[in-house]
């Protein structure tokens, strides 16, 4: 069976769409089309059900997917093992996903220096809120995901990748500056949250539980969406918020944000790993975790 039909029947019923599946798998639109028309002919089955707003597939369509995607990742796997019999150096491409913390701040910096180790390995990174990030990493769009914390999911597995640091930020000559405040003085500041789920705002919802606070008790007015939203609101004097300290290394090195502790709170989150489960991890999945814990200990 002709795999290259198969990837780009896979794609289609990923994307539910014959352009996306087209833009995922770097072809024109009619070649996706003339592919999936090929193995409707062969198997005598219609495979897409193309009449409503979104392309779904068909009770013979959902499954030949099943199977297809067994046999796309025994056609990877066999390539991974050629390859790395051959001593072939690292190729092809590698596509990840990360939720926005780890995505706007360790994870590029660490593709990067994958691509520059490895220049004919090519890379892509999707940065999404960990829901999304472990659904494309259970449909097998993405190979790896790294997320901020570990929903369940029957197709997902997840390994812990590194432990966040977690401090309270503060525009520079701010009065918390540098310093280790009391939650008492923390009540009397404009306190900035993220939105519910996000990783950092559960690591501190769970600190605050442990000493018998709430969130809630805070009285915050200003919930802002996710670490740029907020990191951008105390650059620019709207009060002080709790971020993952990796996400401002760069500003607090530039002096554009400072940083400060709560007595008695020592927040952090795990940063997980995320792969669909019984996949096969690819040469270059097992570089980027390998170059990563290397990074990340150091």
């Amino acid at each position: 069976m002709d795999t290259r039909q198969l990837a780009a029947f896979v794609a289609v019923v990923e994307k539910k769409s014959f352009s996306q599946a087209a833009e995922r798998l770097g072809v024109t639109q009619p070649a996706v089309s003339l592919s999936v028309r090929g193995l409707e002919k062969r198997l005598g089955r219609q495979l897409l059900d193309r009449s409503g707003r979104r392309v779904e597939p068909t009770e013979s369509g959902l499954r030949l997917y099943r199977s297809a995607q067994r046999i796309l990742a025994a056609e990877e796997q066999l390539l991974e093992e050629i390859g790395a019999a051959d001593g072939a150096p690292l190729a092809g491409r590698l596509e990840l996903g990360a939720s926005t913390g780890p995505g706007g701040s360790l994870v590029p910096i660490l593709l990067c220096e994958l691509q520059r180790l490895h220049p004919d390995l090519a890379v892509a990174l999707t940065v999404a809120d960990t829901h999304r990030v472990v659904e494309l990493v259970a449909e097998r769009s993405l190979e790896l995901g790294v997320v901020g914390f570990a929903p369940r999911h029957r197709s997902v597995s997840y390994e812990p990748l590194f432990r966040d640091e977690v401090v309270l930020a503060c525009p520079p000559g701010h009065r918390f500056a540098g310093r280790t405040i009391t939650i008492d003085q923390l009540r009397e500041e404009t306190l900035i949250l993220m939105q519910e789920g996000a990783g950092v705002r559960e690591a501190i919802e769970d600190e605050l539980r442990n000493v018998g606070i709430r969130l809630r008790e805070f009285g915050a007015k200003l919930e802002l969406g996710l670490q740029e939203s907020v990191r951008s609101a105390v650059e620019a004097g709207y009060g002080v918020t709790f971020i993952s300290r990796a996400a401002i290394e760069g500003a607090l090195a530039a002096g554009t944000l400072a940083e400060a502790r709560v007595d008695g709170l020592e927040p952090a989150r795990e940063i997980f790993l995320a792969r669909a489960s019984g996949r096969t991890p690819t040469r270059g999945a097992q570089a980027f975790v390998e170059l990563a814990r290397d990074r990340l200990a150091a």
